[in-house]
């Protein structure tokens, strides 16, 4: 298999007590959904960060599609598209605007960009209210015309930070069932980060668990759940990053008791 992502030691520290990402080390295949997952604060969407040319390591490095990161800033972004977790959205707009502005961003040609939102929101149930403005749309429907906006381009790899949080059941189950046909067939290779372990269990070929920006686990679901000796990956996941300890969740209680 082609790697398409891999990191050596990638890194970046805040001052000296905080290490966001501590000498990360992965390899993520072409056309493969590989999930990174980890606590809040784990440093998921600074990896992602670090992978997308948004922020610069501190030390270490990482090539994305054959790009160095610290050489190759405007390759990387050509090759890649980002869903961030809390995404910039102009309601305003209708969903045909906003696309279009987007792909101008991306300098998609005048030829093939009407072409490619017309296939897009097509492709997402939203032909019809392609006139309505964003502000209209549930959210469940805004997260779909982000992950449009960010393929809008084209791009061989796409980036998905958290990409069901926040959302009703029914749109999250939308948005997996759109995941899912991007990685079918487009053949996107697709890179998420999520603490919702279900989703990630439904979605992903491989992944990865981070925790105090160290990876602590890598491979496949059953790799992982028969590496901690657990029956589910939630136990596999309580084990490996660590759970509240008993005394702490006495501690609570007693306070909470001592002050009703």
């Amino acid at each position: 298999m082609k790697t398409i992502i891999r990191t050596d030691k990638l890194s970046k520290h805040y001052g000296n007590e905080v290490r966001a990402v501590d000498e990360l080390d992965l390899e993520v295949y072409e056309g493969e959904t590989f999930g990174l997952l980890g606590p809040n604060g784990a440093g998921k969407t600074t990896t992602v960060r670090l992978l997308n040319c948004i922020i610069k390591p501190t030390s270490g490095t990482a090539t994305v599609n054959g790009y160095d990161i610290l050489k190759d800033e405007r390759e990387v972004k050509r090759v890649t598209g980002l869903l961030a977790e809390s995404p910039g959205l102009y309601e305003k707009l209708s969903a045909n605007e906003f696309l279009e502005f987007m792909g101008a961003l991306y300098d998609v040609s005048n030829d093939i960009l009407p072409r490619r939102i017309e296939d897009l929101l097509k492709l997402f149930n939203l032909h019809d209210r392609r006139d309505f403005l964003l502000e209209g749309y549930s959210r469940g429907m805004k997260q779909k015309i982000l992950i449009a906006a960010a393929i809008i381009h084209d791009p061989p790899i796409l980036f998905l930070d958290e990409p069901t949080s926040m959302l009703d059941p029914r749109a999250a189950l939308m948005v997996k069932d759109l995941i899912k046909s991007l990685a079918d067939s487009a053949g996107k290779t697709i890179f998420i980060c999520s603490h919702i372990l279900p989703v990630v269990e439904e979605l992903c070929d491989r992944i990865g668990i981070i925790n105090q920006g160290r990876l602590v686990a890598f491979g496949t679901i059953d790799e992982i759940i028969a590496e901690a000796g657990t029956k589910t990956l939630e136990d596999a996941f309580i084990a490996i990053t660590g759970g509240v300890e008993e005394k702490e969740l006495l501690a609570w209680r007693k306070q909470k008791s001592a002050n009703p």
